[in-house]
């Protein structure tokens, strides 16, 4: 039986993919449920005291009140490049065997391991290994972030497809950052990609950009909880 958890993709990169496994994170801590986060891969790292810091790692631990640990970020890349390019600048060497066996490790100890993934499903790793081939090596399904303006339609249709000729199972698509008065491409983009992706849109998540990352995690997760249909999405999600 495969583990209980679920890979976070995007359609590209800067969608909210964090916010949301944050949120989830959050949202699922809330409501007692044992949750490891992890990020196996990360570029654009800062240095902290000598140290490569992941930033998404530590806003998902903090949402899930846990401790950063190698096995919730083993890779921290400096340059913010594709992960292949980064890890090449670096002198590092992504192993798909050792991120497994820490997400194994994580599966042990938690109910159930939300994964970001870098970027979308195309992003390079690692000799010709892609981000989605680290879902699949997971065994995992994925939950699809989108953005809702002009161009989402055909990036999130183009995910999911590209998902599912490569066997992995699409969960649902999240789409982030509905802003309060949405245009016409932001109100007819749900549909579409209902319609039109072969998997449920399970959310739809209002723009939050005044606040800071954890106040936006807490605010999405306190009002995520108040929904009736909350319940549902989350059983899709294998909660």
């Amino acid at each position: 039986m495969a583990p209980r958890g679920i890979f976070i993709t995007g359609t590209d990169t800067g969608v909210g993919k964090t916010i949301v496994a944050a949120t989830l994170a959050r949202l699922l801590r809330m409501n007692g449920v044992s949750v490891g986060v992890m990020k196996p891969v990360t570029s654009g790292c800062r240095e902290e005291n000598g140290v490569l810091v992941s930033d998404d790692a530590r806003l998902l631990c903090q949402a899930a009140g846990l401790a950063v640990s190698e096995d919730i970020a083993p890779y921290c890349l400096r340059e913010p490049l594709a992960p292949a390019e980064s890890a090449k600048i670096d002198g590092v060497r992504i192993d798909f065997s050792a991120i497994k066996d820490a997400f194994d490790r994580l599966s042990s100890t938690y109910d159930y391991v939300i994964v970001e993934g870098a970027g979308g499903l195309m992003v390079p790793l690692s000799g010709g290994l892609l981000v989605a081939d680290q879902a699949r090596e997971l065994e995992l399904p994925l939950l699809v972030v989108a953005r809702p303006g002009l161009g989402t339609i055909n990036h999130t249709v183009l995910t999911c497809f590209a998902a599912q000729q490569m066997g992995l199972h699409v969960a649902g698509v999240i789409i982030n950052g509905m802003p309060e008065h949405p245009g016409l491409a932001e109100q007819s983009a749900p549909h579409q990609i209902g319609s039109l992706c072969g998997a449920p849109v399970l959310g739809i998540w209002p723009q939050r950009n005044e606040l800071d990352e954890m106040e936006m995690v807490d605010e999405l997760s306190g009002w995520l909880d108040g929904q009736a249909e909350t319940g549902i999405v989350l059983r899709e999600l294998g909660v």
